[in-house]
């Protein structure tokens, strides 16, 4: 009885942190752009470990935290964020469940859908972002068409320098 009644227990605690994390997790994504939209920097950056990467639509865009903090702080002072709303979203954690890792498809009402992806570690007893990135998905029917497009852009970029 005894060997029965620790293994329920011990279940019952790995799978209540599991779904204690996950909450944990999602509401620290919620609150990304939660906090982005209503351009609250601080809230916003602190939601970042320090040896966060921020990796943007641009290929130019791959922000160590600094560097990001900086650019995002700069448009915040203006009083406008970036809305994204979260349509999807997928999270899964390590064996050791100190990291975590996402995708999920946001919607910008002037551009559309968007997919996010990234990771969070633990830092403090706080699920922190170490990396996020966020893309614009380009339909396979459109490929072609616009990586011909993009090409020719860097091409003449590259000729300027």
């Amino acid at each position: 009885m005894r060997k029965y009644m620790l293994s329920f227990f011990l279940f019952t605690i790995v799978f209540s942190q599991n779904i204690g994390s996950k909450n944990a997790v999602n509401s620290v994504l919620d609150k990304l752009h939660l906090y982005a939209s209503q351009a609250s920097g601080k809230k916003y950056i602190d939601l970042f470990s320090d040896d966060a990467v921020f990796f943007g639509t641009d290929i130019s865009e791959r922000w160590p935290k600094n560097d990001f903090q900086s650019y995002a702080m700069t448009r915040f002072k203006t009083g406008t964020g970036w809305i994204y709303y979260m349509k999807e979203r997928n999270i899964y954690f390590s064996d050791d469940g100190k990291t975590a890792w996402f995708d999920e498809i946001l919607i910008n009402k002037n551009y559309g859908n968007f997919r996010g992806t990234g990771a969070l570690k633990i830092v403090n007893n706080s699920w922190k972002i170490t990396q996020y990135n966020l893309l614009l998905p380009i339909p396979n029917d459109l490929l072609k068409k616009y990586s011909k497009e993009i090409k020719e852009y860097y091409k003449k970029i590259n000729t300027k320098l």
